[in-house]
């Protein structure tokens, strides 16, 4: 536990965050997340973003070291792709039980644990997730994998993070600890060049990625490892022989971006492939890099003809969305790297945006969207349902963009709603991911269904009584029942 707090104080105390740095040494050391409180997951533990982080390294055995809840509430928590092997989608667990708690089981079984999977499965590695219950019950986790490893041949990798040492975004940045520790540089490419670079914070989801890595291959630049989306193991072991390195999300792995820059000598910058400019930006970024680094400067000039043909291409196809979506209202509840790369990436096409949250933004996120909304009028460190639910019902925005967890609100206020978050079904980096998204904002704002769900209901839209003769007692008594049902009027009826 001790090699832990060390650790921990470690990441808290991160060089490469502007915001660290304006801090005095004790409000550094207290870190940025707000303390957790017991029994409550804040949004994810430290456990989830250690998780979150390494199980897209797709050949990869995932082994959770604790009760089957831990992997259970865990397991497929990013929508993540691969390209080829599947082993990460199968679960691992020692399923440790009170009784193995009592009897002091907990190292055994996960020894054995590992050597099932290895005799099963044959992966070029396995990752140990202790939890909350094993790391206080003292299991000597660090230990048991090295044991396993000189025994069994295989990297066998513990990556200290339980969930009560704090928040989701600590356990992200444990997670990029451990590759440093233990993967990063174990092994040595025979083919490393040039051209060579490495995407941090990039999860691939929705295969998202791939949409990316086409325009990379046309420049003849290699990824030589994207962490954590669609990665293999050897991938990341030798992604110390990158010559530079793109950072996608530095909330989660700016300390793996700072450390490999002071061992390796490999520089990084932080962009975003959200829209077109920030996707042309970050191909020039990456190719001033490389060329930095030794490689031929033709490299920009092809940079800047593939930029132009893509840049023409992708407008050519927005022309058709422009009319219908230009000074449409647009509130963003997403966080991040988001909070800023979707805002400048809708404003390129006219679309306003009434408000975006900041809540997971670091303040150089926070510093963009003022560049680029020209305020901060628009931007809200966080936003309770009732009060989410109060703006879209007044109609001060035509779609909320946002998770999943926020779509009922949205639904119960009749507007329009659009998952950006980790759970889409849609790409939308790159040139062609733009496309696609400003294509289901068009869908969803201007599908039918919404002006039919606005138009009164049924019960509340009575035909008018068109007798000219008295209501009998009866038909009064039963008037009066319906009206007061209903919560009308007798002025309400014919009205609709």
């Amino acid at each position: 536990m001790s090699l832990l707090r060390a650790k921990i104080q470690d990441v808290f105390n991160e060089p490469a965050c502007e915001q660290n740095r304006g801090k005095d040494a004790k409000a550094r050391k207290e870190g940025c997340s707000k303390p957790l409180t017991p029994g409550a997951a804040a949004g994810g533990c430290a456990f989830d973003g250690a998780k979150i982080v390494l199980q897209p390294i797709t050949d990869v055995a995932h082994l959770v070291h604790g009760p089957l809840a831990c992997e259970g509430n865990s397991w497929d928590n990013r929508g993540a792709a691969s390209s080829g092997p599947t082993l990460w989608r199968t679960s691992f667990t020692t399923d440790l039980t009170e009784l193995d708690v009592v009897m002091g089981r907990g190292e055994r079984k996960l020894f054995k644990a590992i050597l099932e999977i290895k005799e099963a499965y044959g992966p070029p590695a396995i990752f140990v997730y202790p939890t909350c219950v094993t790391a206080l019950i003292g299991d000597d986790i660090e230990a048991v994998c090295k044991r396993a490893a000189e025994k069994y041949g295989l990297a066998v990798v513990p990556v200290n993070a339980p969930g009560f040492v704090g928040s989701k975004n600590l356990g992200n940045k444990l997670a990029g600890e451990a590759l440093l520790e233990h993967v990063i540089g174990t092994l040595e490419p025979d083919d490393a060049g040039p051209y060579d670079i490495n995407i941090l914070g990039e999860f691939n989801l929705s295969g998202e990625f791939w949409l990316v890595k086409p325009l990379l291959d046309r420049l003849g630049i290699r990824v030589r490892a994207c962490i954590p989306g669609d990665a293999r193991y050897v991938d990341i072991a030798c992604a110390h022989r990158a010559r530079a390195a793109m950072v996608v999300c530095s909330t989660a792995l700016i300390n793996l971006a700072r450390k490999m820059d002071e061992r390796w000598d490999i520089p990084f910058f932080e962009g975003s492939f959200y829209g077109i400019s920030a996707t042309s930006e970050a191909l020039r970024q990456i190719s001033q890099l490389l060329v930095k680094k030794g490689a031929d400067p033709e490299i920009l000039g092809r940079t800047e003809l593939l930029i132009a043909e893509e840049e023409a291409i992708a407008w050519k196809k927005l022309a058709a969305y422009r009319l219908r979506l230009e000074g449409k209202r647009v509130l963003l509840n997403t966080g991040g790297v988001k909070s800023w790369s979707v805002v400048h990436a809708l404003m390129e096409i006219g679309i306003e945006i009434v408000g975006t949250s900041v809540k997971k933004s670091t303040v150089e996120d926070k510093e963009r969207i003022k560049q680029i909304l020209k305020n901060d009028n628009h931007m809200f460190e966080q936003m309770a349902p009732r009060q989410l639910y109060a703006m879209l019902s007044e109609r001060k925005a035509d779609i909320l963009l946002s998770g999943g967890r926020t779509q009922f609100v949205a639904l119960k206020a009749k507007t329009p709603w659009l998952d950006i978050n980790q759970e889409r079904q849609h790409a939308y980096a790159g040139y062609d991911g733009m496309v696609e998204l400003v294509r289901q904002i068009d869908l969803a704002i201007h599908n039918p269904i919404w002006r039919q769900v606005r138009e009164p209901a049924p019960w509340d839209c009575q035909p008018a009584v068109r007798e000219e003769r008295p209501r009998t007692r009866i038909e009064t008594v039963t008037l009066h029942a319906v009206q007061e049902f209903s919560g009308t009027t007798a002025g309400d009826f014919g009205e609709c």
